[in-house]
């Protein structure tokens, strides 16, 4: 039994008269505690959800109790649970799957075979969660060459949320040609003769009727965390959309909970498509399911409302303008999908209604929309504090950093230029490209920071994340900005831990491990910290635990012994 007495300057232990033996106490580790971007201890203790110790093997060994289980870490390293700062699936869809196509010609022969499998006239619609980067040809495919592949279908191949494809049947089908009127904030791109490419951007993608999403179900969640949890992370923050419906998700997530069956933490933001003309309209359809800021608990709450005001890296909005092609001879600077007024109008309402905003902006002409918004709002109501964010941050400057640091801004971050980096080469050209989400300068400047993937746009491996940053590198095109690498990884770390409980102001309960913090924690497969930059790519999870349950084992967990107290 412990006293107030016992207490040791490497050991944390819940100050208490008389404190329960721990369930379970985890030895011979290099554990992460992320309390800062240094410390780390070999072992800790777990009682019930929550961690009671941490520190040295001998330490933490005098807390057990006769029915404590001694867990032998054999020298792994362990994390605090993993995050998914920007989060909206793990991928996959009914739809035809171009997830691993690796050429544009394996491209058209998933539609070739969906095609004829189908009747003639038939929809043929593919899932999002693939990227013209992952393609030997680094492009997308055309109107006629979609023809070709299926001469007597429609064809809609979808590329993240910003981007779908026609080919010339589906452009007759929703009346798409060179004369229809290009809605405000959207795109209908052409060649430099002017003919339609089939690509369809942002606020365009009205003019299309795409098939409804199957309805969420609890199966969907279910395999929403098994994925996430195989990778170490036991929290994700749901930015807007899952799977097509976020409130239907919200209700799954609470009910999956009360069933006992989550093993992930959810954090959503809710948002709509409605016409933002009318804000109070707009924020009357936020607030319609009756879901209020905050509401939930440590497994499933209410983070906010998510907003966005430009398109992807094919459409943030610039103030200079797109290199060449895209450029169109310097005329095109990306899309603003929500006018100015229409925007400030939206977001003091719902500052006003005590919400907490997060909002899509890629370029750099749209954080200064949403940093002049923001400001506006906070003199109405102070935002400071509320865990306001800008989401992605592509191309910034000083200016806005500070800016950012002054209202008190997070800037969750993701890493599309692994995957993207030629996409961005070619619409912005190498400069630009070069520092896009300039983590390092963002890092040294002290704004608060959070990591995600924005999966399935890009995938939700969270050591390609890390890896990205430490190196810079791309995934087929080489390093693109060597003075943006990120040196110090356990600081890095930190923002996929304790960086993500600050942004979701949980930090409180989570994202260390330290006495009193939820025991969201994950064994991994080399030490992170040492190990060459190239291992970090190829970095597993080996176990998973959330609230002090494994929920996640990998087969190389077998050897870790566990035994009695004292043993």
């Amino acid at each position: 039994m412990l006293t107030r007495s016992l207490l040791f300057a490497s050991c944390f232990v819940v100050p208490m008269a008389a404190q329960a033996a721990p369930d379970a106490i985890f030895v011979n580790g290099k554990v992460f505690t992320a309390d800062n971007d240094k410390r780390t201890v070999t072992a800790f203790a777990v009682e019930g959800s929550k961690f009671s110790a941490a520190g040295s093997d001998a330490e933490v060994r005098k807390l057990a109790g006769p029915n404590t289980r001694i867990v032998d870490l054999a020298g792994r390293f362990v994390t605090p649970g993993l995050t998914d700062a920007h989060f909206h699936a793990e991928g996959g869809g009914p739809f035809v799957d171009l997830s691993k196509v690796g050429t544009l010609a394996e491209l058209f022969a998933k539609i070739t075979a969906a095609a004829e499998a189908a009747a003639p006239g038939e929809l043929i619609l593919t899932n999002a969660d693939w990227h013209e980067m992952q393609l030997k040809d680094q492009r997308l495919p055309l109107a006629e060459e979609l023809d070709k592949a299926a001469p007597n279908n429609p064809v809609v191949v979808v590329r993240g949320g910003h981007s779908i494809i026609l080919n010339t049947a589906a452009l007759q089908k929703w009346g798409i040609s060179k004369e229809t009127p290009v809605p405000a904030g959207g795109q209908i791109s052409r060649d430099k003769d002017g003919k339609l490419t089939g690509e369809i951007m942002d606020n365009a993608k009205a003019l299309v009727t795409l098939p409804k999403p199957k309805p969420v179900t609890l199966d969907d969640v279910i395999t929403t965390q098994k994925v996430l949890n195989s990778y170490g992370i036991t929290s994700a923050r749901v930015i807007g959309n899952y799977k097509g419906d976020t409130v239907t998700a919200w209700r799954l997530f609470k009910e999956a909970k009360d069933k006992g069956q989550l093993s992930l933490r959810y954090n959503v933001f809710l948002r709509t498509n409605a016409d933002t003309s009318d804000a109070q309209a707009y924020v009357n359809v936020l607030e319609k399911p009756g879901l209020k800021q905050g509401q939930g608990d440590e497994w499933v709450r209410i983070g906010g409302i998510k907003m966005a005001v430009d398109g992807g890296f094919e459409g943030g909005n610039m103030h200079e303008h797109y290199a060449d092609p895209y450029g169109n001879d310097g005329t095109f600077f990306g899309l603003e999908t929500v006018p100015k007024q229409k925007f400030n109008a939206i977001i003091r309402l719902l500052n006003k209604n005590g919400w907490t905003v997060a909002t899509h902006a890629c370029g750099d002409a749209a954080i200064d929309q949403v940093l002049n918004a923001y400001a506006l709002a906070a003199k109405d109501k102070p935002i400071e504090g509320r865990k306001w964010a800008i989401e992605h941050a592509f191309v910034s400057n000083d200016r806005q950093i500070e800016r950012a640091k002054n209202l008190d801004l997070t800037l969750s971050v993701q890493d599309h230029l692994y995957i993207a980096g030629p996409a961005f080469k070619n619409y912005l050209g190498m400069e630009r490209a070069a520092n896009i989400t300039p983590l390092k300068t963002y890092m040294d400047a002290g704004v608060k920071l959070a990591l995600g993937t924005d999966a399935p746009v890009i995938p939700v491996n969270p050591f390609w994340n890390l890896y990205h940053y430490i190196t810079r590198d791309t995934a087929s095109d080489g390093v693109y900005g060597p003075e943006e690498r990120v040196s110090n990884r356990g600081a890095l770390l930190r923002l996929m831990t304790a960086g993500y409980a600050e942004l979701t102001g949980e930090e409180a309960v989570k994202g260390r491990i330290a006495p009193g913090q939820l025991a969201d924690f994950a064994v991994l497969s080399a030490d992170y910290l040492t190990i060459p930059d190239a291992g970090v790519k190829e970095l597993k999870a080996l176990g998973t635990w959330v609230g002090g349950k494994q929920v996640f084992a990998d087969p190389m967990m077998a050897g870790t012994a566990s035994s009695g107290a004292g043993e």
